[in-house]
């Protein structure tokens, strides 16, 4: 069951039922807020599904005003673990031969546009050669004090080369990949006997300069090896690579050497060598049949793919990340946003962006998305424009109802998904 979707019978216009009467949420979104952070896993699976699936179905035995008025159930949020698990493609998918990858250059022959404005995009650049890095070479060699270690990161040549000293010893490695454009910040990954590692500071654009690397303690280390940085283990450094790079894995093997730095095209649609022989072949249905188009995809399992490296909910209760530690984490605090549960499933990712586009960050760029459902004051609902007219403004909704929150590991703000009506000195909503 963990791996088993339930398929939506809903009509395309909405995701199933409406909300009951009395303003209550379904419980299978009420589940959310509880305090059930800690899943249960039994070796590698998760039961996550099997949680919402349970939570869903006590909704529907509850609610007879519900099941009598949409007998059919939704699809409902799922784990990405779960959601690689099931045939066909998923982002960070590892199962695919290597050989059926093509390479984003193949896919420019005929999707050149797209190539072009992706190439823009911080998708494009989640990942490079510190050789390559625009970070590293505008700043120069960088330094670093946390008593009682210090760093440094020296550019010699085409290497950077990434040290920490105390009093006695030095222990210096090359750093092979930056992860990260850097609009937020930039991490390096090294290896270091046999293993990789995250390095334990960052670079972070508001700072201008080096940190602590978000997730590591901030305690001091015991020892000048773990002052250096963090080793990761295999499936976690599957986990990073997969969502900061293309094909690091394949045939379920990784093997970070044969990687393509960027989430590039197959990243998302799913290696393209059968796509491309067929579109030769003049066989287009078969084409567009052997890649994966997410527009086809439900709006639960829309939100769940850009969540397999953004994190859907499924992955943020599992790993029970709350309070702001969890606001860059966009599908969960989208999905957790009480129009969620109201059926509407034009609330996706893709209905604001555009992933073969470079992020739009003026706020009123975005009044045209929000007046795509809601309607303005005094004017009567419809079908299409049935949201509630806002009563206090006309444009700039994300100001007020996405509002910007501070991460302090980040030093740097992100901007709220889950929509709300956010007031002055209200906490944080989990």
């Amino acid at each position: 069951m963990a791996s088993t979707e339930v398929q939506s019978m809903a009509s395309s216009s909405g995701l199933g039922s409406p909300a009951p009467r009395g303003g209550h949420l379904p419980f299978f979104l009420e589940v959310r807020n509880s305090r059930v952070h800690n899943m249960c896993v039994f070796g590698k699976r998760s039961f996550s599904a099997i949680i919402v699936f349970a939570a869903l179905t006590a909704y529907l035995f509850n609610s007879s005003e519900c099941v009598a008025q949409a007998p059919a159930v939704q699809a409902i949020p799922m784990a990405t673990e779960d959601r690689v698990q099931s045939q066909g493609w998923w982002p960070t998918k590892g199962s695919a031969p290597r050989e059926e990858f093509v390479g984003p250059a193949e896919c420019a022959k005929c999707h050149s546009a797209e190539a072009a404005s992706w190439a823009k995009t911080p998708m494009a650049h989640a990942s490079a050669k510190p050789a390559d890095s625009e970070i590293l070479h505008g700043q120069g060699d960088l330094t670093f004090q946390a008593v009682p270690f210090s760093y440094e990161l020296k550019q010699t040549g085409q290497e950077t080369a990434y040290s920490a000293s105390d009093a006695k010893n030095t222990i210096s490695q090359p750093l092979l990949w930056a992860f990260g454009l850097g609009h937020k910040g930039q991490t390096y990954i090294y290896w270091r006997r046999g293993a990789l590692y995250e390095s334990r500071l960052s670079f972070y654009k508001t700072l201008r300069r080096l940190d602590i690397t978000t997730g590591h303690h901030e305690e001091t280390p015991g020892d000048l090896e773990s002052a250096l940085g963090r080793r990761l283990g295999p499936e976690e450094a599957q986990r990073c690579f997969g969502c900061h790079t293309t094909a690091s894995t394949a045939n379920n093997h990784f093997n970070p050497d044969r990687l393509t730095l960027g989430v590039t095209c197959e990243a998302c649609h799913g290696p393209g060598a059968k796509h491309v022989a067929a579109m030769k072949a003049g066989k287009t249905e078969d084409g567009r049949n052997s890649v994966l188009n997410p527009r086809r995809l439900n709006a639960i399992a829309s939100v769940d793919f850009c969540g397999a490296c953004h994190r859907t909910w499924g992955d943020v209760i599992q790993a029970g990340i709350t309070g702001v530690a969890n606001v860059r984490f966009q599908p969960y605090r989208l999905e957790n946003s009480r129009c969620w549960g109201r059926g509407d499933a034009r609330l996706v990712c893709i209905a604001c962006h555009n992933p073969h586009e470079p992020l739009v960050g003026d706020a009123a760029a975005y009044d045209g998305k929000c007046l795509a459902c809601h309607r303005m004051a005094g004017a009567n609902a419809t079908r299409e424009k049935s949201g509630k007219p806002c009563p206090v403004g006309r444009e700039n909704c994300v100001s007020c109802h996405m509002p910007r929150v501070e991460m302090p590991s980040m030093h740097a703000p992100f901007t709220d998904h889950r929509i709300r009506i956010a007031r002055h000195g209200d906490p944080y909503p989990n």
